[in-house]
């Protein structure tokens, strides 16, 4: 009977050598440790600590990058608005040096027939240049009063013209379908 509890006793003793095993319920992964054994305390706070180290570092090159994005876009954004009116610039110079020949033409010629024309044209192109770059007239009289696109100036007494517009005081302007001026108007009441 000694033996009996000798050996149920020592059934119940884990020996040194089976503490060692490599244990883990998942089969799938390999590991030395059990699922119930406990990490220590240090150990979970060095990888708490590691991962906190490692979101600190994604945030500040993140803040960097959108840092970087903002100067860049701000910068591109300056540089268009500096050459934006480049191109229409240099698409009016042609008028321009038309302008300076009528004018050398009025300081050298007396002939108004021969004046007339020469100004007619240099309208003319500068009107087909900026129509080229998409500007549009905008065409008010005898249009009933749109307060989104004319501005009243004042309203006169028109029979049969009420609401309408029936002078412009200054012309309105589109660019590219998008009014860039609006119309001034006198309308019929």
């Amino acid at each position: 009977m000694v033996e009996k509890e000798e050996q149920s006793g020592h059934a119940d003793q884990i020996q040194p050598e089976e503490m060692s095993m490599d244990m883990n319920a998942d089969e799938n992964i390999a590991g030395t440790h059990h699922l119930h054994d406990e990490m220590t305390e240090d150990s979970v706070l060095d990888k708490l600590e590691a991962e906190i180290q490692e979101q600190k570092d994604k945030y500040l090159r993140l803040y960097a990058e959108f840092d970087n994005y903002k100067r860049r876009t701000s910068k591109e954004r300056l540089e268009l608005v500096q050459t934006a009116g480049k191109e229409v610039i240099q698409s009016l110079l042609e008028v321009l040096d038309d302008a300076d020949r009528a004018e050398k033409q009025l300081n050298h010629t007396d002939d108004l027939k021969q004046i007339r024309e020469g100004i007619n044209l240099v309208f003319h192109k500068l009107r087909s240049t900026l129509q080229n770059r998409g500007l549009k007239e905008m065409q008010s009289i005898g249009t009933p009063f749109n307060p989104d696109i004319h501005e009243a100036i004042t309203e006169i007494p028109m029979p049969g013209n009420e609401g309408k517009v029936v002078d412009q005081v200054e012309k309105g302007y589109y660019l590219n379908d998008k009014i860039i001026r609006f119309a001034k108007v006198v309308v019929g009441k």
